[in-house]
């Protein structure tokens, strides 16, 4: 069991074994979420650096925020932890070009969680309990690459180490031409449709030849700028609301961009539908709903039961890898999974691709 897994240690405990200062790159968010575990595992920060452009004499969880290279200038040994995520090329090779030169380490913790970060984490240990459904997830994948991109992935959570990210990304534009072929007849559901650029996305791919596009979005603001982008144009259809397992109110975060998401603390009323309920004939699915995608799955299982592709999120929740893939399976034991890495650190652009067999 778990062969395609070569790291036992897991990151933390590798960082709280270094004899050597350790800096957190970045403040914010991500920055409070590793303390946390630093904590937990009591591992000593020896402070926090930015990128010169946001170092401005400020203090951060009471440390002055240093540029990186005045560390450089007084320490020859020192370990970096990222703190944010890069998702764009110039940000990224930044940061390998940073790993070049120094030890660094991206570590994995979950962008939705129901405990705290710390008490979370995504572990070798948390896949041995979870070796069984691991193991036939990779079973079930439909190439070499997408089992060689599971594998890294995995081996990335568990180390921190951001070489096994870039040895199995991948262009996006490659999933139109070589997985999800759009067809003329396309219905596309686009669950989670931030400011339309996966509509906008798919619209391309397709030469704008479909039939329909049906696209989801919760909140306000994005909402505004989904139908600025795409609600002119001809056979698309906007829903200011959440995809989820029935149809009804739930409450939001009130939080902008894509971490917007459901929460039990949540305090904006928010309308959610369930696919099923105003939907039939799907043809293709996509579903990047900040951790609700188990939901917002259970909601369209009539169409996904009934043939449609369906592209998903694999990152937000760390039970997603295995569980999204089995679930799926479960409603459609005729799709075929691949899976794909694309340009990103952390592993936030790790994606399910499902087509029929």
């Amino acid at each position: 069991m778990l062969e395609y897994i070569t790291e036992k240690q897991n990151c933390w405990d590798t960082l709280k074994a270094l004899d050597m200062p350790i800096f957190i790159y970045g403040m914010g968010d991500g920055a409070l979420k590793i303390l946390s575990v630093f904590e937990k595992y009591r591992i000593a920060c020896a402070g926090f650096f930015a990128s010169d452009e946001f170092v401005r004499g400020h203090y951060f969880c009471g440390h002055l925020v240093h540029k990186l290279s005045e560390i450089e200038e007084k320490l020859d040994n020192f370990a970096i932890v990222l703190a944010f995520a890069a998702g764009y090329r110039s940000l990224y090779d930044r940061i390998t070009g940073i790993a070049g030169r120094h030890l660094l380490f991206a570590p994995d913790v979950p962008v939705v969680t129901d405990s705290s970060p710390a008490d979370d984490l995504f572990t070798y240990e948390y896949c041995l309990a979870n070796a069984e459904k691991l193991d036939k997830v990779y079973s079930m994948l439909g190439d070499e690459q997408s089992r060689r991109v599971f594998s890294d992935v995995l081996n990335y959570k568990i180390s921190g180490k951001i070489d096994y990210l870039d040895r199995c990304t991948t262009d996006r534009d490659e999933i139109y031409s070589d997985i999800i072929l759009p067809k003329e007849d396309e219905i596309y559901v686009d669950l989670g449709a931030y400011t339309g650029d996966t509509a906008e996305e798919f619209i391309r791919a397709s030469g704008g030849k479909f039939r329909e596009i049906h696209a989801f979005e919760p909140n306000a603001r994005n909402f505004r700028k989904l139908r600025e982008s795409v609600g002119g144009i001809d056979r698309v259809k906007l829903y200011n609301a959440a995809a989820w397992d029935s149809s009804g109110t739930i409450a939001f975060t009130d939080g902008e961009g894509r971490m917007a998401r459901a929460s039990t603390g949540g305090k904006a009323p928010t309308e959610c539908l369930a696919v099923d309920d105003v939907i039939s004939g799907a043809t293709l699915i996509k579903l990047d709903v900040e951790g609700a995608e188990r939901r917002a799955i259970l909601g369209a299982k009539k169409n996904i039961s009934n043939g449609a592709r369906v592209i998903s999120a694999l990152y937000h929740r760390n039970e997603d890898i295995f569980d999204i893939p089995l679930l799926l399976n479960e409603l459609n034991p005729r799709l075929r999974f691949f899976m794909r890495h694309h340009l990103y650190i952390p592993a936030w652009e790790t994606n399910l691709y499902c087509t029929p067999l």
